[in-house]
């Protein structure tokens, strides 16, 4: 798991970074723009964010990567104990909050929660008798082990993390191509049509004009 740490304050990041880094691969940076530009050239699987930064707030800077439809699972970390940051934080669209200053397995706590709800650990049940592998880019059924391109597996795990909402195809494209390489919708299409041929019709759903769900 890849998470992008923002936070400002140089010895907790590397209290921080020490510590996830036992366990997950750590990008940190103190800059909200640095930040952005981070997330728009890399994928991670989860941000933690302090909100108050030298040039600017995590919560401005979630609040723009949810409008370009990063659903990525973020945790906000602040010295703020007023309720109105707390409310902003989760109005940006935030899943947690934790103040400072905390116990390190308080943080690792809440992570694994995040993981469980948003099916972050390696291996995910998709359904009864149904288990895919994220690293090993595997299904697994009663009877048979199917392996994914890396294409499929990456496109299948975005599906299930964000199967709450309709994906569309442009968001898959922008996610999985880089501009100059970006396909036509015929390549989603295609991706798509194997992956259910796996896994079964009903539980990818294709919402005609809209995109794709995971059910």
């Amino acid at each position: 798991m890849k998470i992008l740490l923002l936070e400002d304050d140089t010895a907790l990041a590397n209290i921080l970074v020490d510590f996830l880094e036992d366990e997950y691969e750590v990008v940190q940076t103190y800059s909200m723009k640095k930040a952005l530009q981070l997330s728009e050239n890399e994928r991670f699987d989860l941000y933690i964010f302090d909100i108050n930064v030298p040039d600017g707030n995590g919560i401005s800077l979630l609040r723009e990567l949810r409008d370009f439809n990063d659903e990525t699972p973020t945790i906000f970390i602040t010295a703020f104990h007023d309720s109105k940051y707390l409310k902003s934080a989760f109005e940006s669209g935030a899943n947690d909050f934790i103040k400072k200053p905390f116990d390190l397995e308080e943080l690792a706590q809440r992570i694994e929660n995040i993981k469980r709800h948003f099916g972050l650990e390696s291996l995910v049940k998709l359904s009864e008798g149904i288990t895919f592998d994220t690293k090993t880019h595997t299904l697994k059924t009663v009877d048979k082990t199917i392996k994914l391109t890396h294409k499929e597996s990456d496109c299948l795990h975005y599906l299930y993390k964000n199967r709450h909402r309709v994906v569309s195809s442009e968001e898959l494209l922008q996610n999985f191509w880089e501009y100059d390489e970006m396909p036509s919708d015929d390549a989603i299409r295609t991706i798509v049509k194997n992956l259910r041929k796996h896994i079964g019709k009903e539980h990818i759903v294709n919402i005609r004009g809209e995109g794709y769900k995971f059910e």
